[in-house]
């Protein structure tokens, strides 16, 4: 697939404050990805979710800033008494840690919140602009704006799940395995009184060891981790999620395609959560490209099986 960078020009017309000189890799795009894949599968479409009349949407909203750049995200919610509260999703969109944005987790998004949950679709630092571990912190502070401004949604701060696609669902499991880790925490840039624990992870085709015996993590692993493993190794062992289950890691849902190497460290991780008796659940497609989240007929039965197990965990 052919990668080129962009520095763009975020303006008035998106709703939010204008950025400079923010280099994109814009190789992973959601038309490009259904015209790849309808060639080996032409009976595919791209999932849409129309019930708008029963959710509501926040675009475009500041979650944080660091130097002069700041990081938005999409909020999707039901549509109800105020008084009521609902769980919350941080959607965490893939991309080889490189590319993507979080405008792809939007059909998702709407599918959770026409179910009584709080969707937070989010932008995280990517390769081109900020080396691991940065898209941590990121998410981590976003999850503390969350708390912070739960009233203004409805959000039940005490049931908060990440779910993530791809590279997204390798950082939604990291999320699960390091709540109370300092290391993963930053430098707490905002909303700081809050804290950034999840309860739950949904990863959805996302690998949990870079350095592993299934995995054939390559360049886009690189630069995200800023090098290669025999140049950093260090990096490559702390970002897999395998290598911090512990007693505090929480239940997760392993969904997955046809593909082996987006499984790579599932079989272990399991092993793991079982020692602790922490719930863990795997649903594989038969016969589907890495990216059918986005596509029918897949995607229904995803959010299916997404919902029973949030419903179970959160209700």
């Amino acid at each position: 697939m052919k990668k080129f960078i962009l520095y763009i020009l975020l303006g008035a017309s998106f709703g939010v404050q204008a950025q400079v000189n923010i280099p994109r890799d814009t190789s992973f795009t959601l038309n490009g990805t259904y015209l790849k894949e309808k060639k080996y599968r032409p009976y595919i479409t791209i999932a849409e979710v129309k019930n708008e009349d029963v959710i509501q949407s926040s675009l475009n909203l500041v979650y944080d800033t660091v130097g002069n750049r700041d990081l938005f995200l999409d909020v999707f919610y039901p549509k109800g008494e105020a008084s009521q509260k609902y769980p919350g999703v941080i959607l965490i969109h893939g991309g080889g840690w490189q590319s993507g944005d979080k405008s792809q987790m939007h059909t998702i998004g709407k599918a959770l919140a026409a179910k009584g949950y709080v969707a937070f679709a989010v932008e995280y630092r990517l390769s081109p602009e900020a080396k691991y571990p940065q898209a941590v912190y990121d998410l981590k502070s976003s999850i503390r704006w969350m708390r912070a401004n739960a009233k203004q949604f409805q959000l039940d701060t005490r049931h908060i799940a990440s779910l993530g696609t791809s590279a997204g669902g390798q950082l939604a499991a990291l999320l699960g395995v390091t709540n109370g880790n300092a290391y993963f925490e930053g430098n707490k840039r905002g909303n700081a009184r809050f804290k950034s624990a999840i309860q739950a992870v949904i990863n959805i085709d996302g690998t949990l060891a870079f350095r592993h015996p299934e995995s054939v993590e390559g360049k886009a692993a690189s630069n995200w981790l800023d090098g290669t493993y025999e140049e950093n190794p260090k990096n490559w062992e702390s970002a897999a999620p395998l290598n911090h289950v512990s007693k505090k890691s929480v239940p997760i849902l392993f969904l997955n395609s046809s593909i082996p190497r987006f499984h790579a460290g599932r079989d272990d991780m399991i092993n793991k959560l079982n020692k602790y008796r922490i719930y863990s659940e795997i649903h594989e497609f038969p016969d589907t490209p890495h990216p059918f989240w986005f596509f029918n007929p897949w995607f229904l039965p995803m959010m299916d099986y997404t919902i029973t197990f949030l419903d179970k965990t959160f209700k």
